[in-house]
């Protein structure tokens, strides 16, 4: 089954759902669904920073500082933030990652999903899927703010990263 083939439950604003749809439908279409967003760090605490692939549905060869992606029909956000997680950092044996807080990204042109952010430790040597991971990194917090203004991000990932900054206070 390709990515736009898999079948995701599409949620009104309110996070309830109220529909399935083929994935490649539902980016066509502008339905809301649901994401998940996890900050990886390493064992000193830098953040995993990636580039995806030219491959990706969305967003394709841009930054960014999480890994995640779409929640299935069915799944839970905890369950689709640990598949996610381990799918994309190549690894097994991770631990749950910690759920932080929720938001509705909306781009303004349509493009809106419910996306659940999270954190883990990955102290597991990382070997990244290469269907969705181009080039990566651990960067301190110090580097990934100076690569910000340089490099092209994904912008549901800034917009999580933006709220992650407030969180945390």
């Amino acid at each position: 089954m390709s990515a736009a083939d898999e079948i995701l439950d599409i949620v009104d604003e309110h996070d309830q759902v109220i529909g399935t749809s083929p994935r490649g439908e539902a980016y066509a279409r502008g339905l809301r669904h649901r994401c998940v967003f996890i900050q990886a760090r390493d064992a000193v605490g830098r953040v995993f920073v990636h580039r995806r692939t030219a491959t990706k549905l969305v967003f394709p060869s841009l930054y960014d500082m999480f890994v995640g992606g779409v929640v299935g029909a069915g799944e839970s956000y905890d369950d689709a933030a640990l598949r996610e997680a381990e799918e994309e950092l190549g690894v097994t044996g991770l631990p749950r990652p910690a759920f932080l807080f929720k938001f509705l990204y909306d781009d303004g042109a349509g493009q809106s999903w419910w996306s659940a952010v999270y954190e883990v430790r990955c102290e597991l040597p990382v070997r990244p899927q290469v269907e969705e991971v181009a080039w990566h990194e651990f960067l301190s917090e110090e580097e990934l703010g100076a690569r910000l203004g340089e490099w092209e991000w994904v912008p549901d990932g800034v917009a999580a990263w933006d709220r992650l900054r407030e969180w945390r206070g």
